[in-house]
């Protein structure tokens, strides 16, 4: 089959096709643009390719040949899905679509970053279904090459560089710890805030330094850690109900009733959020609504 395509000129079946639709070289010829003998000799050429006349002169033009009618149905439906596949995408259509997207993300962007696009997303694409799936940062590139994701959320700092990024927001931390905390009332000194139990987040739930320990060990200061959690999820519930504090990304703490949040007296650097994606699907009319509309939901 493959030596018999190689043999075949594209436009020797367009030929074909219009050949077996009317019947008659002069009307194909003007149907192609072409000229009378450019399309007999192209009727010359498909009759040596398929080993049969295809057709032959008759008392009112040409008349095909059991093969050629044999060949009509599969060369036009063919030919339409080949036109369906160089044919330029069409605009996207949310009410419509029926994607299943996956994107990979953290409790952290899924609650800053997802959680506020939801709701829009199924209002506006209604027949789409979303799968969020635990980040694992050393799998981003392959999960996205192989289209095992769509889209992650990360740090810009931990991001793979050959994925396309968009920027969300840029974060900052804050000192949060339970409603009516003794120690929060107000800002607390610096050698207060190393003595309070504090509880961080770790990946793996067993670390217990981050990037606030590495701004106090510049300083000579060190703090208590008491508890490392894996997610933030869980931290905004021990903080809320013990008297931990921990130093919690700003968006995270906002609008939270049970927590008291304060400036911390030591400057931590924050961290920028990005998008994520693969060039694969960066051109692709549906992962370019999504991305948008999920920008415009983040604030």
């Amino acid at each position: 089959m493959n030596n018999a395509l190689r043999r075949i000129d594209l436009n020797l079946l367009v030929t074909l096709d219009a050949l077996l639709a009317e019947h008659n070289v002069t009307r194909v010829a003007e149907r192609l643009h072409l000229s009378q003998p450019t399309v007999s000799v192209q009727l010359a050429k498909l009759r040596e390719i398929f080993g049969n006349p295809l057709l032959l002169p008759g008392p009112r033009g040409m008349r095909p040949t059991t093969r050629a009618d044999e060949l009509r149905k599969p060369l036009r439906n063919a030919l339409k899905a080949l036109e369906q596949a160089v044919a330029p995408s069409s605009p996207f259509d949310p009410a419509q679509a029926d994607q299943t997207w996956r994107v990979a993300a953290s409790d952290y962007g899924e609650s800053t970053i997802v959680l506020p696009a939801l709701a829009g997303l199924r209002t506006s694409a209604p027949g789409t279904r979303l799968a969020i799936l635990e980040l694992t940062p050393p799998a981003l590139a392959r999960q996205a090459e192989q289209g095992d994701i769509d889209l992650a959320f990360h740090i810009s700092a931990e991001a793979p560089m050959n994925l396309r990024r968009r920027p969300m927001f840029t974060e900052r931390y804050v000192l949060a710890g339970r409603v009516g905390h003794p120690r929060l009332k107000r800002r607390p000194t610096l050698a207060q805030f190393c003595k309070l139990d504090h509880a961080v987040v770790s990946p793996d739930g067993s670390g217990f330094h981050g990037v606030t320990d590495r701004e106090l060990a510049k300083l000579g200061l060190t703090r208590r850690v008491a508890l490392s959690v894996p997610h933030f999820l869980f931290l905004g519930a021990v903080l809320a109900s013990t008297d931990l504090v921990a130093m919690v990304p700003a968006r995270l703490a906002r609008g939270n009733a049970m927590l008291q949040v304060t400036e911390p007296p030591i400057d931590v650097p924050g961290f920028e959020m990005l998008m994520l994606w693969h060039e694969r699907i960066h051109r692709d009319p549906a992962h370019q609504w999504l991305r948008e509309h999920i920008a415009k939901s983040v604030k």
